[in-house]
């Protein structure tokens, strides 16, 4: 596999910045199976986390253990980590498709 480039890291974390390329890095990350943990760390650390904790009013060493793969935070606590995208967890029913049975 290829490494990245310094260059391209500086450039994601540039644009992660922007709070709607932010959104948008999120929701493909959640449509490409990404765990919302690994992206919402992505996001954070390129906002700042002091920076991020203060926006969603909560302690920095809350905001990482929240993105911390080796814990598992609440719904709750991930909405609030999500809530400046204008973002939340939800279910959504998966539609199947309807296999038709031999009479």
């Amino acid at each position: 596999m290829a490494r990245r480039s310094r260059d391209w890291n500086a450039g994601l974390a540039k644009d992660l910045q922007n709070q709607e390329f932010a959104r948008e890095f999120l929701l493909a990350a959640m449509d490409e199976g990404i765990p919302v943990q690994v992206a919402l760390a992505k996001v954070v650390r390129a906002t700042g986390v002091k920076e991020f904790a203060a926006k969603v009013r909560m302690a920095s060493p809350n905001v990482l253990r929240a993105i911390d793969r080796r814990y598992n935070p609440t719904q709750r606590t991930l909405n609030r980590l999500l809530r400046p995208f204008n973002l939340r967890l939800s279910l959504a029913r998966i539609e199947t498709p309807r296999h038709r049975h031999a009479a």
